[in-house]
């Protein structure tokens, strides 16, 4: 069945529960629950949701901010441009419960300290914002997510007389240190992220800004007070992942795949150095695909909404006028101007370094040996088109 279907006709159904039974009896408790990782990349920061369970009402619901509708006009390309609404969703909590037990993924709860007055304002807010013309909201990775979501409602609600404190082992971060503990830096997830997202992700998060991510929720609600209260009285492991075996992955990863093709281009760069030519098929690749990525980042830094993609200095070396000067490369005797150009993506490359070493942009692990590929191949065409 069509997940966003199957989602309408338990919203239907609940929606007649709640006709009945709006009022929550002084039994009822909220609590926040908290998804650990899946193995999929979009499963690597976890989940968030709220959890209001009435054993007099009969009510054990899950509200949450991670839906998408697939029927949405124009689905991928609202995605790619930063301009995708996701939605507010509810479920029956066995069903959310099964559901991340089957992709054995562990899951906190937090039982938060409230008054049956505040109980019931967040809860009517949560039924509010699960109506057709309310659900929807702008995602922002960083700023209006499924975790942000449950800081920012659970505030409104509650006149926002939550005070948030750091954890005893909070440590400053940047954005982009927060996202690459959760991924293996050599896989490509991380190459992905890491070549998509700008400069503007290195600047160090604000402390109430690392809860864009679901664990820093966690931690961040375990030491907050309410009304000079704990916001959190009880805290609880429902399920604890089952660790199996990782499968190794380092002859398909980034790493070893892009040092395989610097190999593969040094090795023809000394072939063309002994013999004195060039292999303008190489340049042709390396000048097309550099300036093709380039243009693609150029896309996502000014085509779109997303916020994290400003400012990204991969420009460097995936450099988007590549892909105008490809005809130098398939003439006999490149235009004399064309060595200035070749020096410049030198230059290009030494400010890569400079800005990964002072701390501008941190860049991916796995881009290194196509960086020296790059550099040592540029500084070659350099030459031999010096000498013709």
């Amino acid at each position: 069945m069509n997940h966003f279907l199957y989602s309408l006709i338990i919203f239907a159904i609940t929606q007649l529960s709640f006709a009945q039974s709006k009022q929550l009896s002084e039994r009822a408790e909220i609590s926040v629950l908290t998804i650990g990782p899946g193995t999929l990349l979009n499963d690597s920061f976890g989940h968030s949701g709220f959890r209001v369970k009435d054993p007099i009402k009969g009510i054990d619901f899950v509200f949450n901010y991670g839906i998408y509708d697939f029927n949405t006009p124009h689905f991928y390309l609202k995605f790619a441009q930063g301009k995708l609404n996701y939605l507010c969703g509810m479920n029956y909590y066995e069903d959310f419960y099964n559901a991340y037990i089957s992709q054995n993924r562990s899951i906190k709860e937090q039982i938060l300290n409230l008054n049956a007055s505040e109980k019931q304002k967040l809860f009517d807010f949560l039924q509010n914002n699960i109506k057709p013309a309310n659900r929807r909201y702008l995602y922002d990775f960083f700023y209006d997510n499924c975790a942000t979501k449950i800081k920012d409602v659970a505030n409104i609600a509650l006149n926002n007389t939550i005070v948030f404190h750091k954890p005893e082992d909070f440590k400053d971060a940047s954005f982009r240190t927060l996202i690459n503990n959760n991924l293996n830096a050599n896989s490509w997830g991380s190459f992905g992220i890491n070549v998509a997202l700008g400069s503007v992700i290195d600047r160090q998060a604000p402390a109430e800004d690392h809860m864009f991510l679901p664990e820093n929720i966690y931690r961040f609600f375990e030491v907050a007070t309410i009304n000079n209260k704990p916001l959190v009285k009880d805290s609880r492991i429902i399920y604890t992942k089952i660790e199996t075996p990782e499968a190794t992955t380092f002859f398909t990863s980034p790493l070893f795949v892009f040092g395989i093709l610097a190999i593969f281009i040094l090795y023809i760069t000394y072939k063309d150095k002994k013999t004195n030519k060039r292999s303008q098929w190489l340049d042709v690749i390396l000048f097309s695909v550099t300036g093709i990525v380039g243009i693609l980042l150029l896309l996502l830094w000014f085509a779109t909404d997303h916020t994290g993609t400003h400012q990204n200095y991969n420009l460097l070396w995936a450099f988007a006028f590549n892909v105008f000067f490809v005809g130098q490369l398939v003439k006999p005797q490149p235009s004399v101007w064309f060595v200035k150009y070749l020096k410049l993506l030198v230059i290009l490359l030494c400010l890569l370094t400079l800005h990964w070493i002072i701390g501008v942009q941190v860049f991916t692990i796995g881009l290194i040996p196509l960086l020296i590929a790059l550099l040592v191949r540029y500084v070659y065409l350099t030459s031999i088109s010096r000498e013709s």
